[in-house]
């Protein structure tokens, strides 16, 4: 069985007693500690007018978050594709590529990320941009391999980075995954968010995936969502503490977490995980984050 890679998924949570000033530094004090202890990604998920939450923008924190950092891979988890013209996102992602050459990612989701209202006032008809991300993934494809047209004439996304993002698209479904595999992409499942095991999703997007520029071969990593502290017990009160759904969540010790790690990883032949936390502290957070940490790299 391969060695487990692990990374951090992000939703930049405003906890009960912050500001959300206080919220974002800690946001990056768990970008910088999870580059410490290991981690190979720390990745910012997007949302819009959703209370408790303070990333509407990856790009403009992963650009505060590089810079505060030195190795750890960088990407958005997701930013959210139809809300956004493919030439805009090529040139922030090729922006931040120069910035931080051979360390962005570029997630890609379908959801709205938001209340109905919020993606109206963003981006206006939502549901027809959803139609539309077969156009855009092609567009964007071309945009980050320097062969974009518009009405025959050459467009170029600059600046054009030596080593441009890796592409991933997120999903819980065989639409996205069904996209990842048309295009090119890497794949991650939303583990924590789905009712599905997703062992029929990954093998679809792995036996589906048609290599291009963008990528030779399939890439999947899988987010999850965990609890983790110094006992079983301690990390099951936190996890009736948290406010989330507990039904996917991987709640116990680091000793615990491991093995349910490796069934996950035997269930889905995969080996790359992004850890979601639900815990509504943030220094139990980050004790969560360390403990996985201990128990896997050191």
């Amino acid at each position: 069985m391969e060695k487990l890679r692990l990374g951090v998924l992000d939703l930049a949570p405003v906890l009960n007693g912050y500001e959300v000033e206080d919220a974002i530094q800690e946001t990056v004090r768990l970008a910088q500690m999870a580059e410490e202890w290991g981690y190979e990604w720390y990745w910012a998920a997007e949302h819009h007018d959703l209370e408790g939450l303070a990333c509407p923008s990856p790009e403009i924190l992963l650009a505060h978050i590089g810079a505060r950092t030195s190795s750890i891979r960088l990407g958005s988890g997701a930013l959210l594709l139809p809300h956004y013209s493919p030439m805009k996102v090529a040139e922030s992602f090729h922006l931040l590529s120069c910035l931080y050459p051979g360390r962005i990612d570029l997630g890609i989701g379908r959801a709205p990320g938001g209340p109905a209202h919020a993606s109206m006032a963003l981006s206006g008809n939502f549901l027809q941009h959803v139609a539309e991300v077969p156009a855009s993934l092609r567009s964007l494809t071309e945009l980050l391999t320097g062969e974009y047209r518009y009405e025959g004439e050459q467009v170029t996304a600059r600046p054009m980075p030596k080593e441009p993002p890796k592409v991933w698209m997120l999903g819980t479904n065989t639409k996205s995954c069904g996209y990842a595999a048309e295009f090119g992409t890497g794949f991650v499942f939303g583990h924590f968010m789905s009712d599905q095991d997703g062992s029929d999703i990954l093998k679809a997007y792995r036996e589906q995936f048609k290599p291009g520029k963008l990528r030779a071969s399939p890439e999947t990593m899988v987010a999850v969502s965990v609890i983790c502290a110094e006992t079983d017990a301690l990390a099951e009160a936190l996890g009736r503490a948290s406010k989330a759904s507990l039904v996917r969540t991987l709640v116990g010790s680091p000793e615990r977490i491991l093995d349910r790690l490796r069934e996950v990883q035997f269930t889905l032949s995969n080996d790359s995980f992004l850890i979601v936390s639900p815990l509504q502290d943030y220094n139990h957070r980050l004790n969560s984050y360390r403990l996985i940490a201990q128990g896997l790299f050191l």
